[in-house]
């Protein structure tokens, strides 16, 4: 019985898997298509032909690999530095047993609850002032208050014991020693986590970038491959570049993801027993 239960649980977990996995195999197999073909009824998912000429032509003609590349520079150039500040700040949080820490973290907690929306305004004024509109560097400085990494390294360090934290003081080690030698050995999860998120959530970003970038050739992936659908007419009528483009922009997560589910799973089962 139990072996039976089993087996219907790996049906269904599967049944689940090629319902998710259907869109991105659509959209890969649509690339190798011609327009009438992706039209066609009744619908075939693998192309009737393979001609990698045409594959290769449209792979020249889309050019979104300077949109790439941005979104490569703002994404680990953000990450790294929203781990570093919010790392820092979250340890000041737990380790530096100061009320007035706490009264800190409660105000930055409630700006969590704020609209993205509201903080585009303010944000693009302080820009403006710091002469930083319109650059990668710009839309990096204003990406570096991540309250999700806060709230998230504050929990994680919560779990550290206190004894290897009084064992490095012992040994004369200052603050910066501690969160790199203590702290940051002991949540290597919890800073992969962090670290994944922030940079997914950098590199898909659409609506920040769009309003304080303005020159083409600093657009993010996402901004390009809008753009990439409207220009000369590309939307609607070359369909198999579409599918290529939208294949290339969604590849490098996935990859990552693959690459890193091993320390996600980790984190998020460590994360399981967190007393929030």
């Amino acid at each position: 019985m139990k072996g039976i239960k089993v087996f219907i649980k790996y049906i269904f977990l599967a049944g689940i898997s090629v319902i998710f996995l259907f869109p991105f195999a659509w959209m890969f197999l649509g690339a190798f298509k011609s327009n009438n073909e992706i039209w066609q009824t009744p619908y075939r998912l693998l192309p009737s032909h393979l001609d990698l000429g045409e594959f290769l032509a449209n792979l020249k003609a889309i050019k979104l690999y300077g949109y790439l590349l941005n979104s490569f520079i703002v994404g680990i150039a953000g990450t790294a530095l929203i781990l570093v500040v919010s790392s820092m700040f979250a340890y000041a949080v737990v380790f530096l047993r100061n009320r007035n820490m706490d009264r800190i973290f409660v105000v930055v907690m409630v700006t969590y609850m704020l609209p993205g929306a509201v903080t585009y305004v303010p944000s693009y004024v302080i820009l403006a002032h710091l002469g930083l509109l319109n650059t990668l560097s710009g839309l990096i400085f204003s990406n570096l208050a991540n309250v999700f990494a806060v709230f998230y390294f504050r929990q994680a360090f919560r779990k550290t014991s206190m004894e290897f934290v009084e064992a490095a003081k012992i040994d004369g080690a200052n603050h910066r020693l501690i969160l790199r030698h203590v702290i940051l050995p002991l949540n290597k999860s919890a800073f992969s986590s962090v670290g994944l998120l922030t940079f997914i959530q950098l590199y898909n970003s659409y609506m920040w970038p769009s309003i304080m970038l303005t020159s083409q050739d600093k657009y993010l992936i996402s901004q390009g491959l809008r753009q990439f659908f409207i220009q000369e007419g590309a939307y609607g009528m070359n369909w198999a570049q579409v599918m290529l483009a939208s294949t290339i922009t969604t590849l490098p997560i996935l990859v990552i993801l693959f690459a890193a589910q091993k320390w996600l799973m980790s984190a998020i089962s460590q994360d399981s027993g967190v007393k929030l």
